[in-house]
């Protein structure tokens, strides 16, 4: 990783954040104050039926009363803005055309019920792969389609196993054809995918360090696969365990489980943050803090790399 540290949180702003985002979203900020850093907040609202304007207020609101600051982003400004998803649409089409001149890009016809039809299942987790149906069409048949239905876009990954080591977990590394197969980079609906806009907004707001959940890890091969197509240096990964509730489910903003809106009415800010950082390894015990008073102790190597399963009395 070169140069001053520069991470990012990066939260989608579709309901109130949970426990899970907090926890993430604290360690980011840790890692970042701890080496000097800059904290960048970016609020990934590309879904229009999913994303508002009021719940990306709340965040950065959530964000302050916890004591997590930010150097530049959403409210703020800076020099690599705007900070919102949805105002930089030309960015992502500037990508789109880069890989569109590589002769990466074509047209997908396939409704979801087809894709999933044709496609592969994961080797590790079940997930399906796309086995690229709509890659060979003919010229002829992809005209007969586009008078019937609009396409997405995919991009066409290559036989090849992309390797990474996250600051984390470790050594991990994908076959992209067997993997994660040709994945879509612009929805029907015109909408760029979440795959390409990450790549090209932390290209272009020059973030090196990039921490997030564990359930993104399978993304960053291909997503790495992208920076070098693009000419973009890759930023140095962390991937975070996640918190789980008790039967095993992941938190989930759709649920309900365990949003700021609740946990305020019962814990403090300190509260909250002293029972994260018990959690993460960062202190022997639950105790109420704010964040400034983690930096000095804080390393990577305290950090558990399992999951988490919320135990009942802590949350």
């Amino acid at each position: 990783m070169d140069g001053p540290v520069r991470g990012r949180f990066a939260p989608s702003p579709s309901g109130r954040m949970h426990l899970g985002n907090v926890f993430t979203a604290l360690l980011a900020w840790l890692s970042v104050r701890a080496a000097g850093g800059t904290m960048v907040l970016r609020m990934e609202d590309l879904d229009p039926d999913r994303c508002r304007s009021a719940y990306a207020r709340q965040v950065a609101e959530d964000l302050r009363w916890l004591g997590l600051d930010w150097d530049e982003g959403y409210e703020k400004g800076g020099p690599y803005g705007p900070y919102l998803q949805s105002a930089r649409t030309s960015c992502y089409a500037a990508a789109f055309a880069a890989l569109e001149e590589k002769g990466l890009i074509y047209p997908c016809y396939c409704t979801r019920a087809e894709r999933l039809a044709a496609a592969a299942p994961h080797q590790s987790d079940g997930q399906t792969v796309y086995n690229g149906r709509c890659r060979s069409l003919s010229p002829e048949g992809r005209e007969a389609l586009a008078r019937t239905r609009r396409p997405a876009w995919r991009v066409m990954v290559p036989e090849e196993r992309v390797s990474v080591v996250d600051g984390h977990l470790g050594p991990f590394a994908q076959r992209l054809d067997q993997d994660c197969g040709d994945f879509i980079v612009r929805r029907s609906d015109g909408v760029y995918a979440y795959q390409l806009a990450v790549v090209a907004d932390d290209g272009a707001m020059q973030i090196n360090q990039v921490v997030r959940g564990r359930d993104l890890l399978d993304s960053t091969p291909r997503q790495c696969w992208l920076y070098r197509l693009l000419g973009l240096p890759e930023p140095k990964f962390f991937h975070v365990p996640l918190l789980l509730a008790e039967d095993g489910r992941r938190l989930s903003k759709r649920d309900g489980d365990l949003d700021l809106s609740a946990l305020g009415r019962r814990f403090s800010a300190p509260e909250i943050v002293g029972r994260l950082a018990f959690l993460a390894g960062l202190q022997p015990a639950p105790r109420p803090c704010v964040p400034q008073m983690l930096i000095p102790a804080f390393s990577w190597g305290k950090i558990t790399k399992n999951d988490i399963i919320l135990k009942t009395g802590l949350f």
